[in-house]
């Protein structure tokens, strides 16, 4: 039945320094082009945006679509509450729910593959991530009135599956399922590659933004069995797209994956085996070690970041993911980023995006055989 999937976006903004409101703006424009793409699919019968983002609001009802301005302070805001009262006051069936620029690189062909899911199986939750769902598509259960949905995102596909009874099916894994543009790493890894649409590469084509170490980084992927270091919440399904197209040799350690999802960070359960040798070594001994056994590193630092109890705002860890020591405060993340930018080897900081969809990313643009599509 052609027309009967409503496409459900939340994009928030938040007051933060001038590193946190270039990634906003990037994100934007990234949410502008997925319009696109979703105009173009007929199975889709309306798109509904959810922001607090009163410029990106405008833009969106120039596109026809349905804009619920929210005017809560993010500390306030309750994602699945929000979602729950949207389902509920449009009486939604059948939702394709993404996360703002949670997916830049979607082609149209993906999304109607997605739409065509949720036509096809009944009682179905279809997400790109269990434990950190940036894409879930499902029916809507009929005690949704009712249902308590998680705060963040990151855990709706599980909610739905474990507590509302919902059959969970994966997506395939691909670019445009898995990328999310999530940090300053993000936009590095997508601003140095083929990919993305108009808007984000214009959006990306004005900053001014420093390609050298990751740089340097491709060119150890892009060798002859050099190694390279993995560390965070590193999935199964990326170490296989490395393995499997580029000439390497890995060295990873997994750790705390689904930290969010689980309730683990909120509740300060996160330890990290890496974080206890930086505490028993030092960050200078930490890297020192971590050039003697890799010739490049990416790095989540999230999960450092937990096991050390350290609560730094948006600004600040995003600060050092571009390597931007100089102009951090705290004292141990200020060392951390300094000894970062120093080592030997190029190391890349990030989030979890960093070491999932854009490891994939970069496995595609290196891939001589692979190449990738141009979104």
């Amino acid at each position: 039945m052609p027309g009967d999937v409503s496409a459900v976006i939340f994009e928030g903004i938040a007051a933060g320094g001038p590193v946190e409101k270039m990634v906003a703006g990037v994100r934007r424009a990234a949410l502008l082009d997925n319009l696109e793409k979703l105009k173009q699919v007929s199975l889709i019968d309306a798109v509904y945006l959810v922001t607090n983002d009163g410029e990106l609001a405008e833009l969106a009802r120039a596109e026809n679509v349905r804009v619920f301005l929210n005017d809560l302070p993010p500390s306030s805001f309750h994602f699945g509450a929000a979602l729950r009262d949207l389902i509920v006051d449009r009486k939604l069936k059948k939702v394709f729910y993404l996360s703002g620029a949670g997916c830049p690189l979607i082609t149209v062909s993906e999304i109607i593959s997605i739409c065509r899911r949720l036509q096809e199986r009944d009682n179905l939750v279809y997400t790109n991530n269990t434990q950190s769902a940036d894409i879930v598509a499902f029916h809507v259960p009929d005690r949704i009135a009712e249902a308590e949905l998680p705060p963040m995102d990151n855990a709706l596909a599980m909610t739905l599956r474990d507590q509302l009874g919902l059959e969970q099916e994966l997506m395939p894994h691909t670019l445009g399922l898995l990328f999310d543009l999530d940090t300053p790493s993000d936009i590095l890894v997508l601003g140095g590659s083929p990919f993305g649409g108009p808007r984000t590469r214009e959006a990306i084509k004005g900053l001014d933004l420093d390609y050298s170490t990751l740089n340097r980084a491709k060119a150890v992927l892009a060798g002859s069995y050099q190694e390279v270091a993995l560390m965070g919440r590193v999935g199964a399904p990326v170490m296989e797209r490395l393995n499997s197209t580029l000439k390497l040799r890995l060295r990873v350690f997994s750790e705390e994956r689904g930290m969010k999802s689980l309730g683990r960070l909120q509740s300060g359960e996160v330890v990290s085996l890496m974080g206890y040798l930086i505490q028993e070594a030092g960050i200078p001994a930490f890297f020192r070690y971590l050039s003697q056994v890799a010739r490049c590193a990416f790095i989540d630092t999230r999960v450092l970041m937990a096991h050390h109890k350290f609560a730094f705002s948006t600004e600040e860890r995003f600060k050092s993911d571009l390597g931007l020591w100089k102009e951090i405060q705290h004292p141990w993340l200020r060392e951390f980023t300094r000894e970062a930018v120093s080592c030997p080897i190029p190391v890349i900081l990030g989030g979890h995006s960093l070491v999932s969809g854009s490891l994939w990313a970069l496995s595609l643009e290196l891939d001589p055989a692979g190449g990738g599509p141009c979104l």
